[in-house]
């Protein structure tokens, strides 16, 4: 697929790398050189020296010849605007990195849709939502919607005194738990793998699982029993991110507190918020974080723009007490260093999101969604069965999956199904299946090379 990325920055540069990892034709575009002549040292991509808004610079970069056009510069009105040229142009989907309210939510006759846009990326919304996510669910490593949120796939990690040890799967000791949800992923280490009947958890492993949110809540309850609701979570920082953040946190009962230096940007949230204390103050100061009030129920969000500040409030923070920290990273270097050394409890990089959004236009026609996760390798899929599929009236038992993937869950109508062997599939029904990174390959390959919908 011909792919043009306008906007060189930290967004642009990772997802120019994960699109020509993946043999796309990707022409990224910038008003900066410096960027892109360092992402053409490393990508053999075609760069193009200009503004992705400017009509001589897209005839340039041959724009109508590009099946998707990413737009992920600092700039609302240059994404838009560079989408809106494309469209014309006859690009096929257009992608824009936006982060004014105002235009998220627009609707008729403003509406991007309407516009001609395809998408509307808001990454730090979606960014606050996945951290909303786990902080709702303690004892998670991270939370995934999927199915349009009729289920979600969350991480745990295993500890010494988990449950989940001493036992295999098919000798589960509480099976009514396990019929509504799937697991999907074990990591022991680097290793991955899909879990099976004989498969037996240890401590340190990583694992994740698929199900409905309330039958995931029932199953963690029984898990992680310590695992009590925070009391209190505390934001480092007021920006996007922290605002998002807050605002959807204020619908679980916890105390929700924010720490912002800037005199103008913490009254923006004071007034903007309806029961978050918002202090003044800079969360690098240890005061600051007594005044906060760091107990043993506290969460703690470090959500600065500067990813060495982020890390270095949340190590305070667990000095003084918090039981959990996370952290926005923007930076993927940083990624398996907090890993190795157990920095964070979670570090969460906001391209993450706008990634996926985009994976769905670059995956095709045939798979309705797709998703990476933080920390787990391979990828989700939501795929609809056709009509005439061979795999219609099969259960799913019988179905010929590319080995290294699963199927985690069905959804018919509004009705979640957790994918069991004997479980019969009809036309219409969307499967959300996992792969490990080799399966992914073959998935899209077949993808590509057939008209059906690799089911």
């Amino acid at each position: 697929m011909r792919i043009v990325i306008i906007g060189a920055g930290s967004a642009g540069r990772q997802l120019a790398r994960r699109l020509y990892s993946e043999k796309h034709d990707v022409i990224l575009i910038d008003v900066k050189a410096e960027p892109l002549q360092e992402t053409e040292t490393i990508l053999d991509i075609q760069i193009v020296h200009g503004s992705g808004s400017s009509p001589a610079v897209l005839k340039e970069a041959q724009i109508e010849k590009a099946e998707l056009v990413v737009a992920v510069t600092g700039s609302d009105e240059t994404n838009m605007l560079a989408c809106l040229l494309a469209h014309q142009a006859g690009v096929s989907h257009t992608v824009a990195r936006v982060t004014n309210i105002d235009f998220i939510h627009a609707g008729s006759p403003f509406s991007p849709r309407e516009l001609g846009i395809d998408k509307i990326v808001s990454q730090k919304e979606e960014c606050a939502r996945e951290l909303f996510n786990v902080l709702r669910l303690p004892g998670t490593l991270e939370v995934v919607d999927v199915l349009d949120e009729h289920a979600i796939a969350v991480g745990i990690k295993v500890d010494i005194d988990s449950p989940l040890l001493l036992t295999t799967l098919k000798d589960f000791p509480r099976k009514d738990l396990i019929q509504s949800i799937r697991f999907i992923a074990q990591m022991h280490g680097s290793k991955v793998q899909i879990p099976t009947g004989d498969s037996q958890f240890q401590i340190g492993d990583d694992v994740y699982l698929l199900g409905e949110a309330n039958a995931i809540s029932e199953f963690l309850a029984w898990a992680f029993p310590e695992q009590k609701p925070f009391e209190r979570i505390i934001i480092a920082g007021g920006g996007d991110l922290g605002f998002h953040l807050a605002r959807n946190l204020e619908s679980i009962r916890a105390e929700i507190v924010i720490l912002e230096p800037d005199s103008e940007r913490a009254h923006f949230c004071a007034d903007h918020l309806d029961r978050t204390l918002v202090i003044k103050a800079n969360p690098l100061d240890p005061e600051s974080l007594n005044e906060a009030g760091i107990t043993e129920d506290t969460a703690f969000v470090a959500a600065t723009d500067d990813d060495e500040n982020n890390i270095i409030c949340c190590l305070m923070a667990e000095k003084k007490g918090a039981r959990f920290t996370a952290a926005q990273v923007i930076k993927t270097e940083y990624a398996p260093i907090i890993s190795s050394l157990s920095l964070l409890d979670r570090a969460l990089n906001p391209y993450t999101s706008m990634i996926n959004t985009i994976l769905r236009y670059v995956r095709g026609a045939h798979v309705e969604a797709a998703a990476s996760l933080y920390s787990l390798p391979g990828e989700l899929f939501e795929i609809r069965l056709p009509e005439g599929s061979a795999n219609q009236g099969r259960a799913i038992k019988d179905v010929d999956m590319p080995g290294g993937s699963i199927i985690a869950a069905v959804l018919r109508g509004d009705a979640l199904h957790v994918a069991v062997g004997d479980f019969v599939l009809e036309a219409g029904d969307r499967l959300v299946l996992y792969a490990l990174p080799d399966a992914t390959g073959r998935i899209l390959k077949q993808l590509r090379e057939t008209n059906d919908k690799v089911l």
